[in-house]
């Protein structure tokens, strides 16, 4: 769904207004509670509550991501035309990196059954660390992340239309 959603539909980058948003959110749910019918004609009842639970859980907790996604599209001044395919990738990139941390730490869960007390310990320092999070001003550009990426990758002053890389007399430039 994602590949036809960004390979055909959004091909080319525009602004997504509020009424494209809520027209494409319908489509999406749409299919889902097709896929729903589905579930609960061919593999019974409680299977198909089971996907309807996980569903509406799934849509409850992605709400607080749209919080970080408009953080994130603020702290780097992404174009609102551009929004949708650096979510697109972003997305991917998320779910490639939940997988790989999901099987590095269920593996190490199995070989050391101790490193789940350093993973709470970790979750609740983060925790504490948030609720006593002051306000202030961030510049990407002292973030250690951005400066680790840019000894890496030669970055670009502005953005490049929607490209993620560009190819310069000097080399590949990450936008």
């Amino acid at each position: 769904m994602l590949a036809i959603d960004l390979g055909i539909f959004n091909r080319k980058s525009h602004e997504i207004h509020y009424k494209e948003a809520l027209l494409w959110s319908g489509i999406w749910i749409s299919l889902a509670i097709l896929f729903n019918i589905g579930v609960f004609k061919f593999a019974g009842h409680e299977k198909g509550m089971e996907f309807l639970t996980g569903y509406l859980l799934e849509k409850a907790l992605s709400v607080d991501n749209i919080f970080v996604f408009i953080l994130l599209f603020s702290f780097f001044n992404v174009p609102g035309k551009y929004q949708h395919k650096v979510l697109y990738y972003g997305i991917v990139g998320a779910l490639i990196m939940r997988g790989a941390l999901i099987a590095l730490g269920a593996a190490l869960i199995v070989k050391f059954h101790w490193i789940i007390l350093l993973f709470g310990a970790v979750l609740v320092f983060s925790g504490i660390k948030m609720a006593f999070h002051k306000e202030e001003k961030i510049d990407p550009d002292k973030n250690p992340i951005v400066r680790f990426f840019k000894k890496i990758f030669p970055v670009t002053a502005n953005f490049e239309k929607d490209k993620f890389f560009v190819k310069r007399k000097t080399g590949l430039l990450a936008t």
